[in-house]
């Protein structure tokens, strides 16, 4: 199976998630992913949650990949990756928020939204990943006001 792999370098600035998650959707576009499917919106939660993470706790700057399955295997098979590679070797943390905090809970969404996740170590610093199995995905869609929240 062929995979596209395309990767953004992003900045220590918060600033740099919005930049991340256009670029995501202009990447997936040519992949055969629309811009409305379930899928797109859900990997576009999924990087904004792994980009904020890296710039906002390690203050450094990340690399952000994407390993998606070749529009001519069909867009209904295969797994799509993201990676988000930074220079901390300080292991994620899920946390589990209170109703009112107003952060805490990026982690414990990618865990709900992703097929799967974890970290390893890369270089220097670590490696954190997520999969989703697209042909698991008909009828799965990113609650509006989190979609809303994307734009």
């Amino acid at each position: 199976m062929q995979v596209l792999q395309v990767q953004l370098e992003v900045g220590p600035d918060p600033a740099e998630v919005g930049r991340a998650r256009r670029w995501a959707r202009s990447r997936l576009l040519g992949s055969g992913i629309g811009a409305d499917e379930p899928l797109a919106e859900t990997l576009i939660l999924l990087i904004s949650e792994l980009v904020t993470n890296a710039v906002v706790h390690t203050g450094c700057p990340a690399v952000l990949r994407m390993l998606v399955p070749s529009a001519a295997q069909g867009v209904d098979h295969g797994t799509v990756r993201l990676e988000v590679a930074d220079v901390s070797d300080c292991p994620p943390r899920q946390r589990h928020a209170d109703r009112d905090e107003t952060g805490g809970r990026g982690l414990e969404l990618v865990d709900g939204l992703a097929d799967r996740w974890g970290w390893q170590p890369e270089g220097a610093g670590k490696q954190i990943w997520c999969e989703i199995d697209r042909s698991a995905l008909p009828g799965t869609s990113v609650p509006p006001q989190a979609a809303a929240a994307l734009t």
